[in-house]
Parts: C-alpha cells; structure tokens; sequence
C-alpha cells in the first residue's frame, strides 16, 4: 500500500488520531528505513472475559499488524492493583495479584482469536513498574502537576462534589504513560475515554527523552440496548468466548441502524463495501451476514452457518418470543453425564410433576435448541439452553 492507502486503512473504525502528520511521518520512515512502528494498547485483567466491545481495539491492533508493525498486548497486572478511575465515580475496590493473573490467563487464551500471535508480543507491566524504589515514584510524579490531573473529567466532577479521591488513583494515568516510555511506543491506542491517560503518556515520554506516541482513540461500542457502552455487568455484552448459536442470537437482538456500526467496527468490510450494503440489502439479510461474519472470527464458517441454521429454525419460523423467563439450572438436576431433562422441566414450571414431564419428553412434545429432546438425560449441555414445551418457553443459564 502507498503511505495515504495505509492511512486510510487505519482511519476506518477510528475516532481520533492524534496527530495524523506525525504517523503518517512515522510510516514514511519505517518504510525508509524497515523499522516496525511499536503499536502499544493496555488492558486491565479486572474480568476474566472480553467481549465484542474489546475487540474494536483488538481490530485496529490487527490492521497494523497487516502492515507489518509490532503489536504489544499489554496487561496491566500492577495498573489493574489501582484501578482504572476512567468513568467511574467511586474508588474501584483494590484486586489481589492471584485474581489478577487468573484473568490475565483467559486474556492470553482470547486474543489470538484477532491478533497473529507471531506478530504480537504479549507484555505485563509488572516488568518494569515493580522494579521502581520509591524515589523512581516520586520521580516520576515530579513530571506532572496536581492541576492537570484534576482537569480529567472523573475527578474533577468528583472533587466538586466532594466524593473521596485516594491519592494512588491520581498515579493510574503516570503509571499508563511510564508503560509507553519502558516499550518505547510509536502509537498507544485506546478507547475514546483513554484520551487523558493516553496524552499523559505523550508528555511523559518528552520527559525521557523520547519522541511522543501518536495517540489512536476508537469509539466506544455500544452494547445490545443500543444505549449504553457494552458492558457485563449491564448485560448487554456479547462475550467472544461465548458459545456460536448464543453469538449469534445475540447479534440478530440489535437494531438495524445500530447494525451498520457494528459493521464498521467489528468487521473488516471497507466504508464503500458497507454503504453498497445499505443501499442493496434487505435489513435482515444483512444482519444475518452480519452474526456469520463475527461467529466465524471467534469459531470457524462451519459454526456460523450452523449458528444461522439454529437460529432460523428456532427462532424465525417458531417466532420465539421477544420476552422469556430466564432462570438458573435448578439445583439437584446436574448429574452424571449431562442433565436430567424431566427433574428440570419440572422445576422450572414447564411440567407439574417429574412424572408429568417424562409424558411430554416421550410425546416429543419438549424442544431444547431447537431440537426435539426424547431421552431424559441431556449430555454435554452449553451456557444456555432454550427450551419449548408447547407454547411455554423458558431459558435456562447452566453456567
């Protein structure tokens, strides 16, 4: 690619870049000289999963792997110990060094879903920020005033109304900028509301002597009520360890206009290809498209198709209903080899009795994902199981 095609490679699926002149000087310069930019992005392992809305930074990581530039996924395993204050109003409840690494263990096994792990190195910043005596802190804190530290939109809304600030949040972003001088960053990357933490890390790096990282914001994705960000603890995340058929449902949950963002953020399809799209499909075949294109990321065409299929045949000719009861597994019907399917279907008000259910298990009357159940133990059962007993639904989490 010429130096403006990467550009607008790169640009797609952007918010900000900050500045465009000096990456696209930093690209002129690699291609002069064979030096790979060093592209830097953090994450905190405070969850143990990632979900659809990590990927959007993950995607624009790959695009500069594509490239040929060195990307490093770097979990904060001594930032997650402080907290990230970003849009949060309260002190993050401190997490211990095991819960930390636990997590950090699940990121590792996701992220080459994106990511070509050949071109991708995987960093903690324990390595450098643990080695730091206590005058290295104070050092290091010397570098930027109070002042504009509390211009961040978080704090300052919290010092104006009076709720607490502990004095280690104000070292999160001096802690994220130090992260790009000990790897010597070219480009740090990070959701919108990274900016401050992100240009803090520009002007650290000036203080050691280094050229300061071009800053690459993406937009937040919105999760499936279309409102707020994705998140898990607010439900309305699409998990990309999550099994296909639950993908994929979810992804057909999402508004049509809310669709083509999730177009432009979560696949590779050009803003050309995606205007065609708008203009030439039918809204619902191209969400269905859609749920292929990311089930297929995450699992394989194989399992996207089957995930349609499912959907298909569950859901569109059964007209599942937009609301059903969602229930645990009960206690006392996971046993050996699977789940007792007439137990469960009686605790969760499917049947009136177990006796009453193993009827309708035989008159082929019970149907779990789609498929009609005639065996009382159901083997190998996922996440979630959706269950029909006549016109009564029900969903079942298992996990």
């Amino acid at each position: 690619m010429t130096i403006d095609e990467q550009l607008t490679y790169l640009r797609k699926g952007m918010a900000e870049i900050i500045r465009e002149e000096d990456l696209r000087a930093r690209l002129i310069e690699s291609a002069k000289t064979g030096r790979p930019l060093r592209v830097k992005a953090g994450f905190d392992a405070t969850a143990p999963d990632l979900h659809l809305g990590h990927t959007v930074l993950l995607r624009k990581m790959k695009h500069f792997q594509d490239l040929g530039h060195t990307v490093i996924f770097l979990i904060g395993d001594t930032t997650a110990m402080i907290g990230d204050p970003t849009g949060r109003n309260v002190t993050r409840p401190p997490m211990t060094r095991e819960a930390i690494a636990q997590n950090a263990e699940t990121y590792k096994a996701q992220v080459f879903k994106i990511l070509d792990a050949e071109k991708t190195e995987i960093r903690v910043n324990s390595e450098w920020l643990s080695k730091l005596h206590f005058e290295d802190v104070v050092r290091l804190c010397s570098k930027y005033t109070v002042a504009r530290i509390l211009e961040r939109e978080e704090f300052s809304k919290r010092y104006k109304e009076g709720i607490p600030i502990s004095v280690h949040e104000l070292l999160y972003p001096l802690a994220q900028a130090y992260d790009s001088v000990a790897l010597k960053c070219d480009v740090e990357m990070g959701g919108t509301d990274q900016k401050f933490n992100l240009l803090v890390g520009r002007e650290i790096q000036k203080d050691f002597g280094q050229p300061p990282q071009i800053v690459a914001t993406t937009p937040i994705l919105e999760g499936l009520d279309g409102v707020n960000k994705m998140s898990k603890s607010l439900g309305n995340y699409i998990g990309i360890a999550e099994p296909a058929e639950v993908m994929f449902r979810k992804v057909m949950q999402i508004s049509d206009e809310l669709m083509w963002r999730y177009y432009e953020l979560l696949t590779d399809r050009s803003l050309a290809e995606i205007a065609t799209m708008r203009q030439t499909m039918h809204p619902m075949e191209a969400k269905i498209a859609l749920g292929k294109l990311i089930v297929a990321d995450f699992h394989s065409a194989e399992d996207a198709e089957c995930a349609a299929e499912i959907f298909n045949r569950v859901v569109r000719q059964r007209e599942v209903p937009s609301e059903i009861e969602t229930v645990p597994l009960p206690q006392g019907v996971r046993v050996e080899g699977g789940i007792r399917v007439d137990k469960m279907l009686a605790r969760i008000g499917l049947a009136e009795s177990v006796t009453d259910a193993v009827r309708k298990i035989k008159a082929g009357a019970v149907e779990i994902n789609g498929h009609k159940v005639r065996d009382l133990l159901l083997p190998n059962p996922g996440p979630e199981l959706l269950i029909q007993v006549g016109k009564n639904w029900r969903r079942v989490l298992t996990q």
